[in-house]
Formats: structure tokens, C-alpha cells, sequence
């Protein structure tokens, strides 16, 4: 009789000790990276460091001055080409932001809180917001109207303010923001420390409260927080 020759299944390939050690390691280097990157990022959305208010998901709520400040006199150019004063303000809450136009990553947030702030407040006339920019050379009255319209901004209660470099740093430096010429971003127009906050300004012209601008619910903080110190007063 023929032999009958059975065919032989290769075996399949295995990986020594050493190439499985090798694979384990990448895979756990792989997450432990993606996973430390999702923290980083997530902090740095919702956290702020100087916070003194936060709520019970950790979120920033308010952020109290570093010390007493007040509303300087100004007298600034808006986005119409029309002159805006301290005097102007009396009497009125203000919303104020701070950007540069050019700045294409923390401003739009920023000015999409201050968006929804002007529609949560549409009908409180005792309410204006105001944006400074920290960068004047660049940031002139037609450059600001259309940026400014991209936000839907009403000029009559939303107002985009340039002027002279040294007059807009003095107002912001006084008013709102500490000069900061160490980090690593000294090198943004203005130098302002924190210029992703959002200030409050009360009726007689103190800087009550700072919002983080890069939290989501900033807008709603900053409405609850002119209706608490309208309750206070009444």
C-alpha cells in the first residue's frame, strides 16, 4: 500500500518573553500618555488657579480681586467709531472681557460667554458689557466692528473699546489685570496676567468678582451673581 502522508499545521509563531514585555510596556506608555493628556487638558478648562469659589463638580464660580480695585476714569473709542466714558457707566453693572483679535484659541471662548451673557441679560438695561482689547496697535475701530459682529453684538449695550496703547494698559493694569512679564506667555500683547477672566463691575465702580472665561457656565455665574448683589441691595 501507498503511504499515506498526513499533512503537518505550522505551528503558530510565537513571541518570546522579551517581545511580549516589549508590546506590554508600549501599550500601558500609550495610555498612561493619553490618559495624563485628557487631565492636563480637562484642568485646564475648568480649573482655575487662583480660584476662591468653586462649586461642588469643582468648577470655578467667582474669583475674588487680588486686592480692593475700582473702575479708573476712561475715556475709550467703541467699535462705531463713538467715545465711551467712566461717566457713561455710572451707575450700570459691568461685564468686561478682555481680548486680542488675533488670538484664535481663548478669546472666541471668551467672547462667546460674553455672547450669552448679553442674551441672558437683553432685558436689564442697568447691565452693559464692555470688551477691552489688549492690544490696541492692531485691534482698530474697524477691525473691532467686525469682530464684534461676528458675536451679534449690540453696540448700544455691548461695546468694544480701543484707544491710545498707554491709556488702555493704564485703565486695564488699575482696574483689572496685574501686568505679568515672567510666564510663558509674557510675550501676548498687553502682558496681562489672566486675561481669560471676565470682571464684574458694580454700580459704584468696584471690580466685585472675576469669572474664569474658559468655563462653560461663566455666562450663567456672572447673571446669578448681578441677580444675588441685586437682592443684597434691595
Amino acid at each position: 500500500m501507498p503511504k499515506v502522508v498526513t499533512p503537518q499545521k505550522n505551528k503558530p509563531e510565537t513571541l518570546d518573553r522579551g517581545d511580549h514585555l516589549i508590546i506590554v510596556a508600549g501599550v500601558g506608555i500609550t495610555l498612561a500618555l493619553t490618559l495624563g493628556f485628557l487631565v492636563v487638558m480637562f484642568g485646564l478648562s475648568h480649573y482655575d488657579f487662583n480660584a476662591s469659589n468653586t462649586s461642588a463638580n469643582g468648577k470655578t464660580v467667582a474669583i475674588a480681586p487680588d486686592y480692593p480695585r475700582r473702575l479708573t476714569e476712561f475715556s475709550l473709542t467703541d467699535q462705531n467709531g463713538r467715545t465711551l466714558t467712566r461717566k457713561d457707566c455710572e451707575g450700570k453693572f459691568l461685564v468686561v472681557g478682555f481680548v486680542f483679535t488675533s488670538c484664535s484659541i481663548t478669546c472666541p471662548e471668551i467672547t462667546h460667554q460674553m455672547e450669552e451673557i448679553q442674551a441672558l441679560t437683553a432685558t436689564q438695561p442697568d447691565i452693559q458689557l464692555v470688551t477691552l482689547t489688549v492690544d490696541p496697535d492692531d485691534d482698530t475701530v474697524p477691525v473691532l466692528k467686525k469682530y464684534s459682529s461676528r458675536y451679534g453684538a449690540d453696540p448700544g449695550r455691548w461695546s468694544f473699546l480701543t484707544g491710545d496703547g498707554d491709556v488702555m494698559h493704564r485703565l486695564i493694569s488699575v482696574s483689572f489685570l496685574s501686568p505679568d512679564t515672567t510666564s510663558q506667555f509674557a510675550y501676548m500683547p498687553g502682558n496681562f496676567a489672566h486675561i481669560e477672566r471676565i470682571a464684574l463691575v458694580d454700580p459704584h465702580g468696584r471690580i466685585v468678582r472675576y469669572f474664569n472665561g474658559l468655563n462653560d457656565g461663566a455666562a450663567d455665574a456672572v447673571v446669578a451673581e448681578i441677580k444675588r448683589l441685586k437682592a443684597a441691595s434691595s
